[in-house]
């Protein structure tokens, strides 16, 4: 096999060895690609490009170059006529700089690429999804619509093609909306299988257009069998003696990653194992316990000081000898203004014309001059570092550099937010990682974000380059990324390109901008990853009331219930052991529940759904979904809570930020379970209301639910009436979050709706607990979730809505005369002994443990249980049409009897 740089050493080799995976193909494959590993459930083995400049620094002449020579190839290709009426579109967040690169070598084609980032008031002209990727959907937001309207070529570019999935999603979306004659997909490597070749050419032929093919290198990954287990357990081996040598510190937040001594100064050239000028130092890096080879390292810190210095990419030398502590530097960062051109854009997300290429063309020697002047004098080795989708700009600064700066060898990479494994190894990819925290405030929530190959490698400067919206307190932070570089070069250089704003609006603004999600700790008990709150906090605003004094004031005055909220419900010792017994014997058929329909959805709705949960009674069981779609496929599924009012609708305004930031499309609505199918309705209604008054489309009103005991809905886990524990408690299982408030003197016209947050209920909190509890049961049930969802997937599941006949039977035969009255099914029932003035409670004959809780809250308020041979759910509980005054119709309003 063709060995790459790294001592001779191909830099796939210690992958290659320990999981007997092959490279096959071009001899040009191995100096291309190395391996690493991550920890995924479809695919232990990552391939790592040496030419990319993403996670292996390289030069920026060999990264551009790479690009513009397969761009020339397209404009060959097409021929200088097609080439002028070509649109290029690049993939986020890798492949942005290789797709711009390419359109350059295009010629005059334009420029987009699909970006993560929504952009609040630019119109979305499609979306698509990366099925293997662990990030968010992509969105296409040009600043002119028309930039993909037209009949010329569509020249679609990314790193790599694994499977083709990403491409065919592209088109389908694509071809649905702007349909065109050709396209024509580029790649640094084409390592698809010969079956999925040929789904390419298939599906060609199916809409009836050409699809050419560019690759620079061509090949295929030989897999033996068990080989996704083996690498995850090496993944895991790694990780956990990672985390006996030590961990990361608090200021490093990290995975269990090896924490070592001072970095050496570690002097690399462009030559392949060839050490610098500089003397090469520092301690020798402890041997992995696992391997007879000492050089074979621990994963090494991303975010710590004191980390052995590791790979600049695939030329690079083991570190060697000793630095005193003393020596190391953390300087201050100094700030480089570019001058950058008003009215540039940074790169393709918004579109990027030709008259804007020649306009960074004038600009870019003069911005790379004042580069250059900051610089130290005596800086030998420079990085200039790019930043996520921000690829292109600070790979032009960097190549620019790289020819007017004598003496400097120039590098380039750009931070990404894939976690890789990092093993200090010559024969493996990712040497080294830094870790720090995102500072962009990404649309899905804070989280890591990496630079590989960085800490380590001898680096005299580091330029980081990034976009305004991502220069923010996190990026200057103590465990901010500019204080990780400072720990590994003596000199920090950080330069802001200013984020393009497309103006004037593609679409008149109607709604004042929409505020961020609520997130935990400052608002729920919930981790902020796990849920976003489209919600306004009134935890300053006393809502609460007696049942009774409540109900009263719903139907003296003819109040919504929506306006007040019940006293929270404080259980006692004998209930929360109740609560703890229910949730022990049932975790197991909750963790099955909460899989087969999270598998429903993938299935059928989208690869990558945006879970929203109707607040509150829905959020526990979002945040299942998301933990099972984690733990299943590796995938980190947005998830947000909203509010519907039964008589109300769902909110407008969420559904107005959530339109902004998604494709509705991909939104599925979440509940805990069904009873009569009231919110189904509801909800149904409430879509249709906003299509019309705000004319966005695409939200399914369809809710996925835990339970369907009513049969209301198609997407379900189970139809079983059984108890869910989340039921059984108020806010003390659902994020200590009250249920949502609509009161016109606190919810105004663009305002989200609130809720109040019960901080002071902390002590009895077992909202994580409940999740934790069942999430462990999610290894356990991993084949009952498949035989599960299968059949599902394959059988009726219509809904019948028997649940709702059965109720209207009920309601006649026990002389109530009022559907709204007949609360069904074990989680309803559990809502009326908790929250309302019940009259009695029926009961399906040997129901048994599930219905514990429910006699028991009978018994403390003196409601009697009724017996029931023939039931359709396990119980009913009824609302005394006398007695009851606050009792309300489909409205929210008070029934008069």
């Amino acid at each position: 096999m063709n060995k790459a740089v790294n001592d001779g050493v191909w830099s796939g080799s210690w992958v290659a060895e320990r999981l007997g995976v092959r490279l096959e193909g071009d001899d040009e494959l191995t100096g291309m690609l190395g391996l690493a590993l991550r920890r995924n459930p479809k695919r232990a083995h990552l391939l790592v490009s040496n030419v990319l400049g993403k996670h292996v620094p390289q030069s920026p002449s060999v990264v551009y170059g790479a690009g513009f020579a397969l761009g020339r190839r397209v404009r060959e290709l097409l021929g200088a006529e097609e080439a002028a009426r070509a649109v290029v579109l690049g993939y986020a967040e890798t492949a942005t700089g290789l797709g711009h690169s390419v359109a350059d070598g295009v010629g005059l084609a334009p420029y987009l690429h699909s970006t993560r980032r929504p952009v609040a008031g630019v119109a979305r002209a499609g979306g698509f999804e990366e099925s293997h990727s662990h990030a968010t959907s992509h969105l296409l937001l040009p600043e002119d619509p028309a930039l993909l309207v037209g009949d010329g070529p569509l020249v679609l570019v990314d790193d790599e093609f694994s499977t083709g999935n990403t491409v065919l999603n592209t088109v389908r979306d694509l071809h649905e909306r702007y349909p065109r004659r050709r396209y024509v997909v580029v790649a640094l490597v084409d390592m698809r299988s010969a079956a999925d070749a040929g789904r390419l050419a298939e599906f060609a032929g199916e809409i009836g257009a050409r699809v050419d093919l560019v690759a620079a290198a061509t090949g295929t990954v030989r897999l033996p069998e068990g080989v996704l287990e083996k690498g995850q357990e090496l993944v895991a081996r790694y990780e956990a003696e990672s985390a006996g040598a030590g961990g990361p510190s608090s200021a490093a937040p990290s995975g269990p990653i090896a924490r070592f001594p001072a970095p050496p100064n570690s002097g690399v050239t462009a030559e392949a194992g060839r050490e610098g000028d500089r003397p090469s130092s520092g301690p020798a890096v402890e041997a992995d316990p696992g391997s007879s080879t000492p050089s074979s390292g621990l994963a090494v810190e991303a975010g710590q000081e004191g980390n052995p210095r590791g790979a600049r990419g695939t030329a690079r030398s083991a570190p060697t000898g000793p630095q005193p502590e003393d020596e190391r530097t953390h300087p201050h960062v100094t700030r480089v203004d570019l001058h950058w051109p008003p009215g540039l854009p940074d790169g393709g997300r918004h579109g990027f014309t030709p008259a804007h290429r020649t306009h960074l063309e004038d600009a870019l020697p003069a911005m790379t001059a004042r580069l250059a002047e900051a610089l130290p004098a005596d800086a030998r080795s420079v990085l200039v570092l790019g930043f996520e989708e921000l690829m292109y700009a600070p790979l032009r600064l960097a190549r620019e550099l790289e020819q007017v700066a004598e003496g400097v060898e120039v590098r380039y990479s750009t931070t990404t937010r894939s976690p890789v494994l990092a093993v200090d190894d010559p024969g493996y990819a990712i040497r080294t990682r830094l870790v720090f925290p995102a500072h962009d405030t990404p649309a899905d929530g804070p989280g890591e974000r990496y630079a590989y190959n960085v800490a380590g490698a001898g680096f005299d400067a580091v330029i980081a380059v990034v976009d305004s919206v991502a220069d923010t307190p996190e990026l200057h932070a103590p465990d901010g990324l500019l204080a990780r570089l400072s720990a590994h070069a003596p000199q920090v250089l950080l330069a802001v390109v200013p984020s393009y704003v497309p103006g004037p609006l593609a679409l008149p603004e109607r709604h004042p901008m929409l505020p961020e999600p609520l997130r935990g700790p400052a608002f729920s008990s919930y981790a902020p990853e796990e849920v976003g709150w489209l919600l306004q906090d009134l935890s300053d605003v006393t809502l609460e009331a007696p049942t009774e004094e409540r109900e009263e004031a719903i139907q003296s005055g003819g109040a919504h219930y929506a306006e007040s909220l019940p006293v929270e419900y404080q259980p006692s010792e004998q209930y929360q052991e109740l609560f703890q017994a229910a949730l022990a014997e049932s975790a197991a058929r909750l963790a099955q529940a909460a899989g087969a329909v999270t598998e429903i959805v993938l299935a059928e709705r989208s690869p990558r759904p945006v879970l929203v949960s109707l607040a509150r009674a829905g959020t526990p069981v979002g945040v299942l979904m998301r933990r099972w779609a984690q733990f299943r496929h590796g995938l980190e599924l947005p998830h947000y809570a909203v509010s519907i009012v039964r008589g109300r609708g769902i909110d407008a305004n969420a559904l107005r930020w959530l339109a902004a930031h998604h494709d509705p499309r991909d939104v599925v609505f979440v509940d805990g379970w069904t009873g009569k199918g009231a919110i189904t309705r509801e909800l149904t209604a409430a879509i249709r209301e906003f299509e019309a008054s705000d004319g966005i489309t695409g939200f399914d009103p369809e809710i996925a639910v835990l339970a369907d005991p009513g049969s209301c809905v198609r997407t379900y886990g189970t139809r079983e009436d059984y108890l869910i524990p989340s039921a059984c408690l108020n806010s003390t299982v659902s994020g200590l979050i009250s249920r949502t408030v609509l009161r016109a003197d606190l919810v105004g016209p663009h305002d989200y709706h609130g809720a109040k947050f019960y901080r002071e209920l902390a002590g009895a909190d077992v909202s994580v607990a409940f999740l934790d509890a069942v999430s462990a049961r999610f290894a356990e049930v991993v084949d009952a979730v498949d035989a599960t969802a299968k059949e599902l997937l394959s059988g009726d599941r219509e809904p019948t809505w028997e649940g709702w006949a059965a109720v209207e039977r009920i309601s006649e035969e026990y002389g109530i005369h009022d559907v709204n009255l007949v609360k069904p099914g074990v989680g309803e029932t559990t809502r009326v002994l908790l929250r309302r003035v019940p009259w009695k409670i029926l009961a399906r004959a040997g129901a048994g443990a599930d219905l514990d809780h429910v006699r028991l809250l009978a018994e403390q308020r003196g409601v009697p249980v009724e017996e029931v041979a023939e039931l359709p759910y396990t119980c009913v509980g009824l609302i005394h049409p006398k007695y009851t005054r606050g009792a309300t119709g489909a409205d929210g309003r008070a029934v008069n009897l």
